[in-house]
């Protein structure tokens, strides 16, 4: 008998005991659908993430610095000379983030407000919807102005141009000369709900003397690491110690990201793959069966000549085949389940071939490996021993 017609004879035992056999297959089938969707959803958040950070450039440098007090410290202007003198940069912005609440008819309204420089839009890809951003006779002259977030512009200023309007933050006047566009869908607390402000004057809202964050953009996405260690070796200069500062790039977190993501997903797929395996055992359980309830048809067979190894390449194909369907149902469950959730997740459905693929063959490998045992039962059976059973 040649794989062909083994082939067709599993198709025909499936099809003669259809709820035996989905029953059978309901193992696989929720492995699979579990492996595509834990993998689907872990790539769509992957995704979601990694977008966020690119939005923000990926030649971004942030810069922390803890400090250790005394005389050793950083300020702007050290910071802006570093960046003329190195090639290897491109711009550099002190941040400042304070709490703020703005006054929004006769409630106030709480904000995030983020004292910057003139570069910062250009460092985080932040562009400007109407109006202009920061220049640096704002920040030179400490002039209060801000520029808005999306979010802000629509639930503040209803359809009107908030160009040249008047926003109160803390008891203070701020002309509004810009809006930013929106970013993240225009959500309260999101980066469409902030306020920009130059740093001088946030400097003097909070009375600030030290600034300990900063944002920069090497020249050169290739030059990445050479920008990094200018940054380090000017920070070392002055703290001789590099546990006072931290300098981190958007590269290095989307790797670091890539390797959270890679491990998760791994452990996930661990997880889903029980599934798989009570699958399989469920699969060996049935087939145990299936040898004892066609013993006398094995042994017709050896009878007529039939060798081990057809009767073991039969059951084996049966199981396979089995298994396989299993899978194939899988994969389009997992699929319609993986569009669903991150539908309800407002997320980008993110499918990759390679999981469906190796899905689909762990589970075909599962039914050949757990189909052979009974399989080889039923090579071994003695054919005068079948043909007296009852």
């Amino acid at each position: 008998m040649n794989f062909k017609q083994s082939f067709s004879l599993a198709l025909k035992s499936l099809k003669t005991s259809k709820m035996r056999s989905f029953l059978t297959m309901l193992g696989i089938i929720i492995g699979v659908a579990a492996v595509i969707i834990l993998t689907s959803m872990v790539d769509s958040m992957k995704q979601l993430m990694v977008d966020e950070f690119e939005s923000m450039g990926t030649n971004l440098i942030t810069v922390n610095i803890t400090g250790r007090g005394g005389n050793r410290t950083v300020n702007p202007e050290d910071m802006i000379k570093l960046v003329e003198e190195k090639d290897t940069l491109a711009a550099v912005s002190p941040n400042i983030t304070i709490p703020a609440y703005m006054k929004n008819g006769n409630e106030n309204q709480s904000v995030s407000c983020i004292g910057t420089s003139e570069n910062y839009h250009e460092i985080n890809n932040l562009e400007i919807s109407s109006g202009r951003y920061l220049s640096y006779v704002d920040v030179e002259r400490r002039q209060k102005c801000c520029v808005i977030g999306s979010y802000i512009a629509k639930s503040v200023f209803e359809g009107m141009d908030p160009v040249g309007q008047i926003v109160k933050l803390n008891g203070n006047s701020f002309t509004v000369v810009g809006v930013a566009a929106e970013k993240a869908g225009s959500t309260q607390g999101g980066q469409d709900d902030r306020i920009y402000l130059p740093y001088t004057v946030a400097r003097t809202l909070t009375f600030m003397s030290r600034i300990s964050n900063y944002s920069f953009s090497a020249a050169d996405k290739d030059r990445l690491d050479e920008a990094i260690s200018d940054i380090e070796e000017a920070l070392y200069k002055v703290y001789q110690n590099d546990d006072y500062y931290t300098v981190v790039s958007v590269s290095a977190i989307l790797d670091t990201l890539d390797e959270l993501t890679g491990t998760l997903t791994l452990i996930l797929v661990g997880i889903a793959g029980i599934s798989l395996l009570v699958g399989g055992i469920g699969i060996m359980n049935i087939m145990l069966v299936s040898v004892t309830e066609r013993t006398r048809e094995i042994g017709v067979r050896k009878s007529l000549g039939a060798t081990p190894w057809n009767i073991l390449s039969q059951f084996v194909v049966e199981a396979a085949t089995t298994s396989g369907c299993g899978g194939i149902l899988g994969i389009f469950v997992g699929i319609g389940g993986a569009y669903l959730l991150c539908s309800m997740m407002n997320m980008k459905t993110i499918i990759t071939a390679g999981s469906v693929i190796i899905a689909f063959s762990v589970s075909a490998a599962i039914g050949i490996a757990f189909g052979y045992f009974p399989a080889k039962k039923a090579a071994k059976l003695n054919p005068i021993d079948a043909l007296r059973h009852d």
